[in-house]
């Protein structure tokens, strides 16, 4: 029987208790809170290592420096595994018979940092680390960190009403 749970009895199974002080236990034990298990739910582990037939071996959290102990596992444990957290449940509530129920993942890098953007109605501004590139078929506009702006395709047409003005420190055609 297992020890977390206690035997019912009715009331008509009361009486026929020949022992006084066992009828005592039954009522003792009836009023006594439900005896709590010390890991409820899943417990967390990590692997130190394999035994000599190559079974991991867990060091389980919230047992102080209890030894190692041999554990079984519903999922492969590589070989290079030792150091990694595991998940860990207890074969019938036998608290030195872990098995592994997961490893614990570590968590995923980050997203990519992506450009801002920044509309107001009035004004559309992108900001990015590096580079930020326009592309349309075989035409481009990259603007670059360093400040160049690279403008490519089979046909440029740069048309103004007003001036059309070429600065730079030089200006260079053909």
């Amino acid at each position: 029987m297992n020890p977390l749970t206690k035997p019912v009895y009715t009331e008509a199974e009361l009486p026929a208790l020949e022992d006084d002080r066992a009828l005592d236990g039954l009522l003792e034990a009836a009023a006594a809170p439900p005896a709590v298990r010390p890991f409820a739910g899943v417990a967390l582990g990590v692997i130190v290592g394999r035994d000599a037939s190559g079974a991991p071996m867990v060091a389980v959290a919230d047992r102080g420096a209890s030894p190692p102990l041999r554990a079984l596992s519903t999922v492969a444990v590589p070989a290079d595994a030792a150091g990694r957290e595991v998940a860990l449940l207890f074969i019938g509530d036998n608290l030195d018979r872990p098995l592994i129920v997961g490893l614990i993942q570590p968590p995923a890098p980050g997203p990519a940092p992506r450009p801002d953007a920044l509309l107001d109605g009035q004004r559309l501004e992108i900001t990015a680390e590096r580079d930020i590139v326009l592309r349309c078929g075989a035409a481009s506009i990259t603007l670059t960190r360093e400040g160049k702006i690279l403008i490519e395709g089979t046909y440029l047409l740069s048309r103004s009403r007003g001036v059309n003005r070429i600065k730079g420190g030089s200006v260079q055609i053909n």
